[in-house]
């Protein structure tokens, strides 16, 4: 599976389809009771291809009037590897779903958080393709 491939499929609209915008609001629902404690919004991002990684990124964009402190976002990769509401294991069925015929999503890793910008923070998250013997 080559670059293009990926990029064709994986597309802005298409992540945004697997990971809506509303889930960000469940997040901090389940994590404060309240949606709009939240300091960011959630957005699922590809971030490109290295043989049979694909690259992707959780993009954690600060909330107008909210303060994204680094304390708060360096904890979420374990969070976001537990947490039913990120639900990785879902997240790589629906990727495996899209992907063509004889190739798979069988792992997901997340890495550490990064700090782009005090409004962007970015979680690595690789996704592992294995090819099917047909």
């Amino acid at each position: 599976m080559n670059n293009k491939n990926v990029e064709q499929i994986l597309t802005p609209d298409v992540l945004q389809g697997i990971f809506p915008p509303r889930r960000a609001n469940d997040f901090f629902e389940a994590l404060y009771g309240d949606p709009h404690e939240g300091a960011f919004d959630i957005e699922l991002g590809l971030a490109g291809q290295s043989g049979d990684r694909v690259d992707l990124e959780f993009r954690l964009r600060q909330r107008p009037g909210k303060c994204m402190a680094c304390n708060l976002t360096y904890g979420l990769p374990q969070v976001f590897n537990k947490h039913p509401v990120i639900d990785l294991p879902g997240l790589m069925r629906d990727i495996s779903s899209l992907l063509p015929q004889g190739i798979e999503a069988s792992g997901i890793k997340l890495g550490n958080t990064r700090e782009v910008s005090s409004q962007l923070h970015v979680i690595p998250l690789s996704l592992y393709l294995s090819r099917q013997d047909d």
